[in-house]
């Protein structure tokens, strides 16, 4: 009788809550529930503009330091009125062995004009912008964001998240001042806490000393 109560309250916790995670990971709700959270991979506002294989579920999964780490950034932006918003973090391998996929199909263009218009498809592996393997699928890296807490909005970076282009480099200069200021917040802040900046994305930010420095994760996000 004790086992099926045990087995019960397990099933209900993991229906509540999630799937049971690989050691070492977490939901970032369960360590702060403040940060945004918008996967766009879940849904078809993305750089392939159809849901990607692994997302099943809005919510955020990191491992535990990169959690930690990502409370204390927001403990330090809400006293400014501002929050962190995230768009991807720990991403499956399945999810990157879909953007490979996609990638090899040339003619499958559908959000270029968004996402990559002054790059062709058929240079996307050679410029960086596909790989066969991803620092996100080790859990500590994100894809993030500032937003204004009173307004909702997101601060202008100059450049949309996934955005493909010279554009999206963290010091490219073709942007206002604004957009600079808002980029460098974030760049700062981040460095500050613990992780290292991407030179390429101004979004982009992996902890340093990452748990799981050169193991691929591939369990779902649900």
């Amino acid at each position: 009788m004790k086992k099926i109560i045990f087995f019960f309250i397990l099933g209900f916790y993991t229906n509540i809550f999630g799937q049971k995670l690989t050691s070492g990971f977490v939901y970032l709700d369960s360590i702060e529930k403040t940060i945004r959270v918008e996967l766009r991979y879940l849904n078809n506002n993305n750089f392939i503009g159809k849901p990607i294989d692994g997302y099943y579920k809005n919510r955020v999964i990191v491992t535990y330091k990169t959690a930690i780490a990502l409370k204390k950034i927001q403990q330090i932006l809400i006293k400014k009125g501002l929050s962190l918003k995230i768009f991807d973090a720990y991403r499956p391998q399945q999810s990157v062995n879909h953007f490979v996929r996609w990638a090899k199909v040339l003619d499958d263009t559908l959000m270029k004009a968004k996402y990559y218009p002054k790059v062709s498809k058929s240079k996307l592996f050679k410029q960086g912008y596909i790989a066969s393997k991803s620092g996100h699928t080790r859990g500590s890296t994100v894809d993030l964001t500032i937003v204004n807490l009173k307004t909702g909005e997101e601060l202008n970076m100059g450049s949309p998240f996934d955005f493909f282009g010279e554009q999206s480099h963290p010091f490219y200069k073709k942007i206002s001042i604004i957009e600079r200021k808002n980029r460098m917040l974030l760049r700062k802040v981040m460095i500050e806490n613990g992780f290292k900046p991407y030179d390429n994305e101004w979004w982009h930010f992996t902890l340093k000393n990452e748990p799981f420095p050169k193991t691929y994760f591939n369990f779902p996000i649900k």
